[in-house]
């Protein structure tokens, strides 16, 4: 087999592992507008409850 076909073949064999490499690279940046034309698909943290700790523990201090 002459060189050239070789290194073609060798080309062709590592293609399909560049093509799925350039696949998983590609996915998050691909999923992003998606995801920002969607209003609905925003994720939050819960907001923390307020138990007013922070008033009783300024007032103790003040006094101490």
């Amino acid at each position: 087999m002459p060189r050239s076909a070789a290194k073609i073949r060798k080309f062709l064999h590592l293609l399909p592992r560049a093509g799925i490499i350039l696949v998983l690279l590609a996915a998050p940046v691909l999923a992003v507008p998606s995801l920002r034309a969607d209003p609905g698909a925003i994720i939050e943290a819960p907001a923390p409850k307020k138990t007013g700790m922070g008033l009783v523990l300024l007032v103790s201090l003040r006094r101490g």
